[in-house]
């Protein structure tokens, strides 16, 4: 019987919790399992709560509380999901020898990811500074440009973010504001600088202005022809595009 897709491009994208049902297997608790692991005890339930449901079929069994915050150990379907991560495991060791291999995996991770969100940025952690619940995550994209993510400390901890990691910005089209080049943006956002590409009219509704950044990237955005009109927007033109840190979702590919 073959692995749902979604959990099989979770192990491969998400390894280090795959990783947990080892640690599961061996110490018979979860709490025990999450210290060996490195994780909190939060995170490891949330883990488990997430491979059961993309396998459709429990992976593991747990009983809550007792001595040591309760039992747990894997079900059938979770061994042979254990047995499939250790394969691979000896598989990738084999294919990724060099750190080359192992930049070449990761760009095919982001090139294959799919998000119903329009502009998609590969970037690096340089910053994480926490706000009481919310961390704001500063990312080095190409090209010497940078943005600001905000997200909580929860799913901070659960794409296991740290200075260096490698994530994708994920920013709906809907989500950016166009401004005059000489515009001050608003206090606390994410501003670029750039030059439209192309606007692409709709019959009803927004109209899409491509936006090409001086990194080469390019940024699509949603305006309404009234705001277009009112900044006298026509190809070739400067433009900035400003959006709020909290509008930005990452995701961590491989």
């Amino acid at each position: 019987m073959s692995l749902p897709t979604s959990l099989s491009q979770h192990i491969i994208r998400r390894p280090q919790r795959i990783a947990l049902l080892a640690h599961i297997d061996e110490q018979g608790s979860i709490t025990r399992a999450a210290k060996s692991a490195g994780l909190s005890y939060k995170a490891a339930w949330d883990a488990i709560d997430e491979l059961n449901n993309l396998a459709q079929k429990p992976l593991v069994e747990r009983s809550v509380g007792g001595k040591g915050g309760g039992g747990a150990k894997l079900t059938a379907e979770g061994e042979r999901v254990l047995r499939l991560y250790q394969r691979l495991q000896v598989l990738q060791a084999e294919v990724l020898g060099s750190d080359e291999a192992a930049h070449d995996f990761n760009l095919l991770g982001r090139l294959m990811l799919r998000t119903s969100a329009r502009n998609q940025l590969h970037g690096q952690v340089i910053g994480i500074d926490s706000h009481g619940r919310n961390d704001l995550i500063r990312l080095q994209l190409s090209g010497g440009l940078s943005l600001s993510a905000q997200i909580t400390h929860d799913s901070t901890q659960r794409l296991e973010l740290e200075t260096g990691v490698e994530v994708v910005a994920l920013i709906k089209a809907g989500w950016l504001e166009l401004l005059g080049s000489e515009q001050e943006a608003t206090s606390g956002h994410n501003c670029m600088s750039g030059v439209i590409e192309a606007i692409l009219n709709a019959d009803d509704g927004p109209s899409e202005v491509r936006i090409t950044l001086p990194n080469s990237q390019v940024l699509c955005a949603l305006a309404q022809p009234a705001a277009l009109k009112a900044l006298n927007a026509t190809e070739g033109q400067p433009i900035q595009v400003q959006f709020a840190p909290s509008n930005v979702l990452l995701g961590t590919p491989v």
